[in-house]
């Protein structure tokens, strides 16, 4: 059986390919620059870009299973092209978002529309739906590296982040096991903490006491609002955001941490169900990343 992994230069795909390399699975992997992947032996590696479905012609010849990551722009014509050459089974990476309380919200109307338009394909799926990503905190990294306090948006907001290995776990298991398809995982990390406590976590692991400076308020809509200058204009070129959604995605962001002040977030244990152990720990992340934060 050949499994398809888009989106092997991520945290979550490379991570898929390698657990399906130590499964024993013949696995190819796509990318724009295919020189980019750093991949094991015996990966069969292709160029394809899901902004062009058209590439993705020769590179689904005789594969049964996709991994998909992907945007709304490019997912109807990617799915055409997979249905064409006979995959049975898609496994989307897609987000917590879906499920939310705001569809209005720019990652929920993202992912809804890949969702909806899987769903329209008539190919079995799974829907892999993670919470906050625990390497969203390999953005402290330069902060921590120059010895200087590291600016968090609402630092004392609770997060229920998950490890990026316990997604591709979850994403395998639906690869290469029966009784995943029409399956939506809802995943989360195994506990809900600070993001104060975690980055005591990652001074732990790298033994030193690290300081940061608690941003609220204006001070943390000025700051989210130049974070995301650069990839704001990458998604509008997308077509994944209007112009004029640059204050909403804001304001949603500053609203979320808001609500996270009020306490622990709500554990899902749907990685314990699908993997048959619980999933990992904030500190057990920041012990495989610690070199990310001293190199």
């Amino acid at each position: 059986m050949t499994i398809l992994v888009t989106g092997a230069t991520g945290n979550v795909g490379r991570n898929v390919v390698d657990l399906l390399v130590r499964a024993g699975a013949d696995v190819r992997a796509t990318s724009r620059d295919p020189d980019a992947l750093d991949v094991p032996a015996g990966v069969d590696v292709r160029r394809a870009d899901l902004a062009e479905p058209e590439t993705f012609e020769q590179a689904l010849r005789g594969v049964e299973k996709l991994f998909l990551y992907t945007q709304p722009a490019g997912v109807e014509g990617v799915l055409e092209v997979a249905k064409a050459a006979g995959v049975g089974h898609v496994v989307l990476l897609s987000s917590l978002a879906a499920a939310g309380r705001d569809p209005d919200h720019w990652i929920a109307r993202w992912h809804l529309a890949e969702e909806a338009a899987i769903e329209r394909s008539g190919l079995a799926w799974t829907f892999v739906r993670p919470g906050a990503f625990a390497a969203n905190s390999l953005q402290w990294a330069e902060f921590v590296k120059k010895g200087e306090p590291v600016p968090i948006l609402y630092a004392h907001s609770y997060l229920s982040s998950i490890h990026e290995r316990d997604i591709a776990e979850v994403s395998t298991c639906a690869l290469l096991q029966d009784g995943h398809a029409g399956a939506k995982y809802h995943i989360t990390g195994g506990e809900s903490i600070t993001q104060a406590e975690q980055l005591a976590l990652i001074g732990r692991a790298i033994g030193r006491e690290l300081a940061f400076v608690d941003l609220t308020g204006d001070a943390a809509r000025a700051d989210f609002r130049a974070r995301i200058g650069g990839r704001f204009e990458e998604l509008v070129a997308e077509g994944t955001v209007g112009r004029g959604d640059a204050s909403s995605i804001i304001e949603t962001r500053i609203r979320y941490y808001e609500e996270a002040l009020d306490g622990p977030e709500e554990i899902d244990r749907t990685v314990e169900k699908v993997l048959g152990k619980p999933a990992r720990t904030f500190a057990e992340w920041a012990e495989d990343h610690k070199a990310d934060f001293t190199n």
